[in-house]
């Protein structure tokens, strides 16, 4: 058999192909490499997407937003001043996108306008911080991408 430049061609595409399915292969199977969803009913949280939007807008027209930001032994996240706390209400949600066991969700009964979260609770890396709450029924969300 005469090895010739189209022999060659087909040999090395087929080792391509087969370093390719390897890896697909590798990556499917191992449990190291888990891949979670953002949420189980992605579907459903779709169809509610535009109330997130409209709630995200009127947090942007307060007058003062939610702030957050590293402290000494945590994070700290502080409600606008000039806002009753007894009619205040919602859910905090911490999400880590690389691993859904470390998820956490508050209830918002609010005795301080701060909520501090302690350094136990985060782990370092990425989180995604959203607060839906409710003043005087209107809906708002505050959303943030932190490192910690």
């Amino acid at each position: 058999m005469k090895f010739n430049w189209g022999t060659g061609i087909v040999i090395g595409m087929a080792l391509f192909i087969s370093f390719i399915m390897y890896l697909v292969i590798n990556m499917l199977t191992d449990s190291k490499f888990d891949h979670d969803l953002v949420t189980e009913e992605y579907y459903q949280e779709e169809l509610h997407y535009q109330e997130e939007i409209d709630a995200e807008t009127n947090a942007f027209s307060l007058e003062e937003n939610i702030k957050d930001r590293r402290v000494k032994g945590g994070w700290l996240i502080e409600f606008p001043k000039n806002l009753e706390l007894s009619k205040i209400s919602g859910n905090l949600h911490f999400y880590r996108p690389s691993n859904q066991k470390l998820d956490f969700n508050i209830p918002l009964k609010l005795t301080s306008y701060q909520i501090f979260i302690k350094d136990e609770q985060l782990v370092d890396g990425r989180w995604n911080i959203n607060i839906h709450w409710e003043y005087e029924n209107t809906p708002y969300l505050y959303k943030n991408e932190i490192v910690y």
